[in-house]
Parts: C-alpha cells; sequence; structure tokens
C-alpha cells in the first residue's frame, strides 16, 4: 500500500496510527511541499519512527507531460532535475539519504519514457500504482461531477477486482491519497482498517515497497 501527498495531509495522524495499530507498513510518496509543511511534521516523525517507507514524489508536483499527447513534455530535462534534487534535498532533511529512497513516484502518477530515462539517470527507480481499482480517484470530490468516486465505489472495486482477477491482489501496488481537499467530505482513509482487516483475512501481507520490488 502505497500513500502520495502533496498540499492536503488530513490523513495523515489518522493514517499513522492505524497502520501502527495493524501492525503494518506503508510506504509514502510525498513532495518537498508537504515535507516542508510544519502542519505535517508531527505525523511523519511518527511515520519514520514506525519504520514506515518515506521517498519523494517530485518537490513542487510538477507536471511532467501533456494530458492528452502524453509524448509531449511539459518540463525540460534541467527542469525534472532540479526539482528532483530539490526533493532530495528535503529528504535529507528528515535524515533519509537517497540510497534509502531508492524508489521514485512521480506527480499525478503521470510520466512518459523521457521521464523514466531521467529518473533512471539520476540512480532512481520510478514506480506508479497498479491499475484495476479505482483507490487513485479517492481524491475526487462531489463538485467534480461524473468524476467523483465514493469512498464505497473504491471499497468495492478493490474487493471486486481482488475477487475477478487471477492473481489477486499478489504484488499490487495500491495507491490512496494521505489527504484530500475538504470539499470531499467522504475521506476513503477512514475506510482503511475494514479495507486492511478484510484483506489480511483473505490471506494477504502488507509490505514496504522496497520489500515487495
Amino acid at each position: 500500500m502505497v500513500f502520495t501527498g502533496d498540499e492536503f495531509g488530513d490523513g495523515a495522524n489518522y493514517i499513522a496510527k492505524s497502520l501502527k495499530k495493524e501492525n503494518i507498513h506503508g510506504s509514502f510518496f510525498l513532495t518537498g511541499n508537504f515535507y516542508r509543511n510544519k502542519k505535517f511534521a508531527k505525523a511523519l516523525k511518527e511515520l519514520k519512527r514506525n519504520g514506515n517507507y518515506l521517498g519523494s514524489h517530485s518537490d513542487k508536483h510538477l507536471l511532467y507531460c501533456d494530458w492528452v499527447k502524453r509524448d509531449s513534455l511539459l518540463v525540460t530535462h534541467e527542469e525534472f532535475q532540479n526539482d528532483l534534487e530539490n526533493a532530495y534535498k528535503e529528504l535529507k532533511h528528515w535524515d533519509i539519504e537517497k540510497k534509502d529512497a531508492h524508489y521514485f513516484l512521480p506527480p499525478y502518477e503521470w510520466y512518459n519514457d523521457s521521464i523514466s530515462k531521467w529518473t533512471k539517470e539520476m540512480g532512481l527507480q520510478l514506480v506508479d500504482f497498479t491499475p484495476g481499482t479505482r483507490s487513485n480517484a479517492d481524491y475526487t470530490y462531489p463538485e467534480m461531477g461524473k468524476k467523483y468516486v465514493s469512498s464505497d465505489s473504491v471499497f468495492n472495486s478493490i474487493v471486486h477486482y481482488e475477487m475477478r482477477s487471477a492473481n489477486g491482489l499478489n504484488g499490487f501496488i495500491l495507491l490512496v491519497h494521505i489527504g484530500t481537499d475538504p470539499r470531499r467530505t467522504d475521506k476513503f482513509y477512514k475506510r482503511l482498517p475494514e479495507l486492511i482487516n478484510e484483506l489480511k483475512e483473505r490471506g494477504y501481507e502488507f509490505v514496504r515497497i522496497d520489500e515487495l520490488l
């Protein structure tokens, strides 16, 4: 299970406590903006102390390429490199070295082959969520109209995928947001204890990204 975050972190304390209670580790890919935000410092300290993986989601949450023409870059190589270097400088403030945060999850979970190549050139491994469920839509809110996905729909999509997929959720990278826009009052992270117990009963174990890959 991986968690991403940039400006919103309202679920950070709840998630940290839930993972500790269930005696499992998550992998957190957060932006430099998030690490710098003093509001999230307490939760970050707890996540680190409890042995969760803390990695980068870029520094400024840049959109690397066009949503429609994915091969069209919106950043230069230099802009990408500078942003990512700044992100890892921020991690150092938390005593996290680059070698300890080798995996990198790109902002918006959106990238192309150039971004993969540039990431590798910096000595990092790009990772992303496994498609098939609606967990990554837990950031949506009612004002978004048809794009909105309720927490019930997110939960059910995970359970249904597990049942119909030949491999179930083995090796699955399930992405959840550490916080969402206040306009979303139906917070999916509040369903994590229920989801974790459901999947544990089905025989699954939760491991850090560096234990999975």
